[in-house]
């Protein structure tokens, strides 16, 4: 094993916890990169407001409009 391993204790956990503890590093690698696509859960709810959306494409608010708001909410 490797240096890294023993001097940061993981060489002494389960396997399961080491390849639990690698998914984990390679998901928060993943998320910085921008490479984890979405989940079932995120999935559907994008579906659902792009089914939302085509049932009323006129109701919509202009994105300097949303931001501003945005903005306002976050400074609070």
């Amino acid at each position: 094993m490797g240096h890294a391993l023993h001097k940061l204790g993981i060489d002494s956990i389960s396997v399961e916890e080491r390849i639990s503890l690698g998914q984990d590093m390679w998901d928060s690698v993943a998320i910085e990169a921008g490479l984890l696509l979405p989940g079932i859960t995120e999935m559907d709810e994008l579906n659902r407001r792009l089914d939302e959306d085509d049932a009323d494409p006129a109701d919509t608010r202009d994105w300097s409009i949303i931001k501003t708001d945005a903005i306002a909410r976050w400074k609070r």
